[in-house]
């Protein structure tokens, strides 16, 4: 028996020695380090921006326009993609420079250390709902090919992912950017072919009613419609988790890097609600051939569109389902990597320990493969509907803080503080804005506010969680945003370079750059690493006690008096 299970530890010792390099762990709880992060800014742009590949797009368009109408949906979609740019803008700009993931971005945006597990969840929730529904319209596309059972189809398309994300930002890049070009082509040409072949087919488009929905633009449409296109306002999270492995912001031209910031960052959007439009238009040309049902399935769209000069189907099959499963390939890897990343930073707090983001990355997989199997597709806009009310109050209250506590109001400070060390467990501002705004939104959803604000609730849970934000800031003073001062942080926000430095760990005898430290950990007796810090047992926030927050913060530790510690 003890030999069995030495050699069962031994095998589990040795897959945490695997799962813990760093090509495959990919700082899936840390701060990017400046020696990690090799990428030019147009590399980390094109990397992030190849995810945005996904057919989801054309389902949603073409289900908003089948549901409300042509004309609804069109300013439904500009409506959603105008609110989801504006959002982006300062998530993107702080992430990219303070290299960090979304959750640990969220934590330092007015949510606490623990007041971040639950967006953890929304996060991926966000992640495992979309790669169900890419992994559904693969299968779809499948099915019709091959005639392989969607069952079979759900788990094909859901291993297949599996060896892609495994190494993280260094394969993924090579992936994304050597398949972009040939999707683009892919992208553009079902348009072209039927304004080539069948230039009147675009037609009545904007007068088209759907299926029992209206010719005319309304209101409750537009509404009603933006929410469902809203629900991908998180998608904001997976461009993140690209754009933390940017160079430093102050060794890169000034253009170059905010050319990549808002290219990568909010403008996926310019292209999502592209793809929106098409799946609506595409919906309207193929639906007579189809039937609406089958209209909103992007490989039925595809089918149609290439058919218009393609007139040998197994020639138009093939193309049609080339684009599918590339596109979908494309999304997949970034809906995996990025639930991974989520995932673990979630079981890191709630349990602390941290196996491997391999680890998570199976349980995510195994979720999203379930909803799959449960055929979530079919209830696709009761999904993305409500899910939109908790996504956007989420995003609302970190843009409020951001932009208005941080810029304006100066309350919060000025850099993102991620480390547990220096985080109260909860902080009202951005987790009792984010809970309000859902709670009034989901209660508006439901139509306790009339047909109109059930229509429109993803904007309340927007309206509500900026204006709450920074009225809880003043009325706390700020107080629950940091416990005690980072000292190290603060000289870093003096002289940038100091960033790249590095400092020992105590614990586990290996050097972390400073941003990724703590400057004095009293459970362990000196400097510790964020991930140190944040799989400790039984410390009961030591460093957080009033008498030695005080103490310390006298103390420039890792500054003059240790410098001989800074390599």
């Amino acid at each position: 028996m003890s030999t069995v299970q030495g050699s069962t530890g031994s095998r589990w010792s040795r897959f945490q020695a695997w799962a813990a390099k760093d090509n495959i762990e990919d700082y899936s709880l840390r701060y990017a380090p400046k020696s990690f992060r090799r990428w030019t800014p147009m590399a980390c742009s094109v990397t992030a921006l190849g995810g945005i590949a996904y057919l989801a797009d054309y389902s949603i368009g073409a289900s908003i326009a089948v549901t409300h109408g042509a004309s609804s949906a069109v300013v439904a979609i500009l409506v959603a993609a105008v609110t989801i740019f504006l959002t982006g803008i300062p998530i993107s700009y702080y992430a990219a420079k303070y290299n960090l993931d979304m959750d640990l971005l969220t934590r330092g945006a007015g949510f606490g250390y623990f007041g971040s597990t639950l967006t953890s969840l929304i996060y991926a929730s966000f992640c495992f709902i979309f790669f169900a529904l890419e992994g559904a319209i693969m299968a779809q596309a499948m099915l019709l090919a091959f005639g392989m059972p969607l069952w079979l189809g759900y788990l094909v398309g859901s291993i297949v992912i599996i060896p892609l994300v495994l190494y993280g930002m260094a394969a993924l890049a090579k992936f994304q950017v050597w398949t972009q070009p040939l999707w683009l082509i892919l992208f553009a040409a079902p348009l072209v072919m039927i304004a080539s072949a069948d230039p009147t087919g675009f037609d009545g488009f904007l007068s088209w009613a759907g299926d029992g929905g209206s010719a005319r633009v309304t209101a409750i449409a537009v509404g009603a419609g933006a929410g469902v296109a809203l629900s991908l306002i998180a998608q904001i999270g997976e461009q993140v988790d690209y754009l933390r492995f940017m160079p430093e912001k102050s060794e890169t031209p000034r253009l170059r890097w905010w050319a990549a910031i808002l290219a990568a960052g909010p403008g996926w959007v310019i292209l999502g609600a592209a793809k929106q439009l098409c799946g609506a238009f595409l919906a309207f040309y193929v639906a007579g051939q189809v039937g609406f049902t089958k209209a909103t399935e992007p490989i039925e769209q595809f089918l149609g569109a290439y058919g218009s000069v393609i007139h040998n189907h197994a020639v138009a099959l093939t193309i049609a389902t080339i684009m599918v499963l590339l596109s979908q390939v494309k999304i997949n890897v970034t809906n995996a990597y990025s639930g991974s990343l989520s995932w673990s930073n979630f079981f890191s707090r709630v349990l602390h320990l941290h196996p491997g983001r391999v680890v998570w990355l199976g349980l995510h997989i195994v979720i999203a493969t379930s909803l799959m199997l449960a055929n979530m597709f079919t209830v696709l806009n009761t999904i993305l509907g409500f899910y939109s009310n908790v996504a956007i109050a989420w995003i609302g209250a970190i843009v409020a803080d951001m932009v208005i506590n941080k810029g304006i109001l100066k309350i919060s400070p000025s850099y993102i503080e991620f480390k547990r060390a220096y985080l109260y467990p909860i902080n009202p501002v951005g987790f009792g804005s984010m809970l309000v705004g859902s709670a009034l939104s989901i209660t508006a959803y439901f139509g306790a506010f009339g047909p109109l604000l059930a229509a429109w609730s993803p904007y309340l849970a927007l309206a509500v969680a900026m204006v709450l934000a920074p009225i809880i800031a003043i009325a706390t003073k700020g107080k629950y945003y940091l416990a005690r001062p980072n000292p190290l942080r603060e000289e870093i926000e003096k002289e940038p370079l100091w960033a790249g430095q590095t400092l020992l760990d105590v614990v586990d005898g290996k050097r972390y750059e400073l941003p990724d430290m703590v400057h004095d950990c009293p459970f362990h007796g000196g400097p510790i690493s964020s991930l140190t810090c944040t799989l400790t047992k039984g410390c009961h926030e030591q460093c957080q006690s009033p008498s030695y927050a005080n103490t310390v913060g006298a103390v420039e530790l890792g500054l003059p008096s240790s410098r001989a510690a800074v390599s």
